[in-house]
């Protein structure tokens, strides 16, 4: 595979951040498309996208005690929505897999677009993948300014949610494989099994933003409690970072709560004088908590997310597979800091005093694992490949 020039943004220090990125890292090359759908406890209950589908530049500024949220956009992408987490779940879901059958991962992810599509659950059309591309733009351009998970040595941490992606292409166009670099603070909230829980597959038939984040609250904090969680409604919009009204957000949780869609719960609205409160009751969850260790744990007998279509994972047979990159013994877990990530350039203030561990050497043989899926996706390979880099996100502007 022969790579294209990679554009990195107008600065030449923009350029260098992220073409060490990637070389300091091992690719992590993806093999399959049946791990069950794991979801980052962080991200589960606090307003970290939007779950609007309109294009939305407007700030989210949270605070609750010494937690605080703040998530900007740019106005050529907009803020990555709740439909664009999507590739951050099916991401640690992958990482998981791997890691409970023993493998090597890395924050450098390498796959199919067939992949992904089929384990969510979407079609496979151009279209489809046109917006994929747009949903990994906006996942680069959204910059997370948090304190979750801080310690002693820093308080504040700062990146967006996918550091570079590229897409390796035919020349006639068409999309064979992609990959991309995902901040170390998502990639440490993963690989440390207790900030981890597995969703039930449904999570991605479900339509609403609202409804969606709402699954996410309740499999954070309902679990599997037989007298379910209470939220007040007003504290659920507050957490939620939704810009419409409080009584529109109200009427919306009455439909949603009407319509009962949460996959494994049951939703009720009870009164206490003036406040209006939900109750989240689990209903026959499947699902279970992921709370252990990575180290130690046993190989996943999970063989399915729902997909009738989706292809059995190549984590699971020992044939060989054809591939477009060739196979990589995935070293030691990337845990270096990644201090000088896209977002170090918008603030200059990341305090971030993690130290590095560097990774292992690659150990390169013929393997062959991606092109089965871009066949069943029903491309044609083409040898000759460029890789197509998008620019990281601008300062973020005014908010709308």
């Amino acid at each position: 595979m022969s790579h294209g020039p990679i554009s990195h943004g107008p600065t030449s220090r923009r350029r260098l951040i992220a073409s060490s990125e990637r070389r300091s890292l091992d690719p992590f090359v993806v093999a399959t498309g049946d791990a069950s759908p794991r979801d980052q406890r962080d991200l589960m209950e606090r307003p970290f996208f939007s779950l609007a589908k309109a294009r939305r530049t407007a700030p989210i500024f949270y605070e609750a005690g010494d937690t605080r949220v703040e998530v900007f956009a740019v106005p050529e992408h907009g803020m990555a929505t709740i439909w664009d987490a999507d590739v951050l779940i099916w991401a640690a879901s992958q990482i998981v897999e791997a890691e409970n059958l023993g493998l090597r991962t890395s924050r450098f992810l390498r796959f199919t677009p067939y992949q992904f599509l089929t384990a969510v659950g979407r079609a496979t059309g151009a279209r489809d993948y046109r917006l994929l591309k747009g949903a990994l733009a906006r996942l680069q351009s959204t910059v997370i300014r948090t304190t979750i998970r801080h310690n002693e040595h820093w308080r504040r941490h700062q990146f967006s949610w996918i550091n570079e992606w590229g897409e390796c292409t035919t020349r006639d166009g068409r999309v064979e494989g992609m990959e991309f670099v995902l901040p170390d603070w998502f990639y440490r909230g993963v690989i440390d099994r207790s900030l981890v829980l597995t969703i039930d597959p449904a999570y991605f038939r479900l339509t609403g933003g609202i409804e969606r984040w709402l699954y996410r609250v309740a499999r954070k904090h309902a679990g599997r409690q037989p007298n379910g969680w209470t939220f007040e409604v007003a504290h659920l919009h507050e957490k939620s970072g939704s810009l419409v009204r409080n009584s529109d957000f109200a009427l919306q949780i009455r439909r949603i709560a009407a319509r009962q869609p949460l996959p494994g719960y049951r939703l009720r609205i009870e009164r206490e004088g003036r406040r209006e409160l939900l109750r989240i009751l689990p209903d026959g969850l499947s699902t279970g908590p992921v709370d252990k260790a990575v180290e130690g744990l046993g190989t996943s007998h999970a063989c399915s997310i729902g997909i009738s279509h989706a292809g059995l994972s190549g984590l699971h047979t020992h044939e060989s597979q054809s591939s477009f990159w060739p196979e990589t013994t995935i070293p030691a877990r990337n845990l270096e800091s990644n201090r000088d990530s896209n977002s170090s350039l918008l603030f200059g203030d990341v305090e971030d005093t993690i130290p590095n561990r560097a990774g292992h050497p690659n150990s390169t043989t013929e393997n062959n694992i991606l092109a089965t899926s871009f066949r069943k996706a029903g491309s044609t390979p083409d040898n000759t490949l460029h890789t197509q880099h998008l620019s990281r996100g601008r300062k973020p502007g005014g908010a709308s």
